[in-house]
């Protein structure tokens, strides 16, 4: 046992020239090789910090394309009450403006890239759908599925409306398939009967607290990310 500390140098007789030349490096002015060495460091640490103090950049998915939809009333309602956030930078994202194939193709159409596109910028995502016979619109999961790789380790929020359940039958298939796609859903969601007034005290108060979880949990998975890419 002793012998097995000496050969990995936990022993005194290795400490003391340990010591020594760590002295002795302290003492010597770098040279031009090692100044080298660490100018991208510094970059990099700088670039970093300016990443971890930029806003979070916040997705709107707008899920509904149905004619006569809610969707684009409640979407701009709630992105409404989160503008006031300096900590985050919210853009809508409407599937009804994006021009995506009738069938799935063997490759990216201009429509499916723009839409990738906008989720792989994003460092979080706040989905608004409605409840259509207790689950989601397929237009919704036709253009989740249409990303992958870009939906990873980012969290996502809901805003659900519908009649009765506020939506929440929708909300809950959805957590499986973000799931799947290895995002984070939020506990904490903001749900809203189409029979009542938006401006009422539920939905407002609701708001507050789910956009404090996703500026959590956005930051830290961005921190994250930056640190070391995810692996699934």
């Amino acid at each position: 046992m002793h012998d097995r500390h000496r050969y990995r140098g936990s022993g005194p007789d290795r400490a003391v020239p340990e010591a020594r030349e760590a002295r002795e490096d302290r003492g010597r002015a770098p040279d031009r090789e090692d100044r080298a060495d660490r100018a991208p460091d510094r970059q990099d640490r700088g670039r970093e910090i300016r990443e971890a103090e930029a806003p979070l950049r916040v997705a709107v998915i707008i899920g509904s394309t149905r004619e006569g939809r809610c969707g684009e009333t409640v979407g701009r309602w709630f992105a409404e009450r989160a503008a006031s956030r300096d900590d985050l930078r919210l853009s809508l994202v409407d599937l009804i403006d994006y021009d995506f194939p009738a069938h799935y193709p063997d490759r990216a159409t201009t429509g499916i890239r723009e839409f990738t596109d906008e989720v792989a910028r994003a460092d979080a995502f706040v989905v608004v759908t409605p409840e259509y016979n207790r689950s989601f619109p397929a237009s919704l999961k036709q253009a989740i599925d249409y990303a992958y790789d870009e939906w990873r380790a980012k969290p996502v929020a809901f805003v659900s409306y519908g009649h009765g359940s506020r939506g929440l039958y929708a909300v809950e298939q959805l957590r499986t398939v973000f799931t799947e796609l290895h995002a984070v859903s939020l506990r904490n969601g903001v749900g809203l009967n189409l029979l009542e007034d938006l401006s009422g005290p539920d939905p407002e108060r609701s708001v507050g607290p789910m956009l404090d979880q996703l500026a959590w949990w956005g930051l830290a998975l961005r921190d994250a990310r930056t640190a070391r890419p995810y692996i699934s």
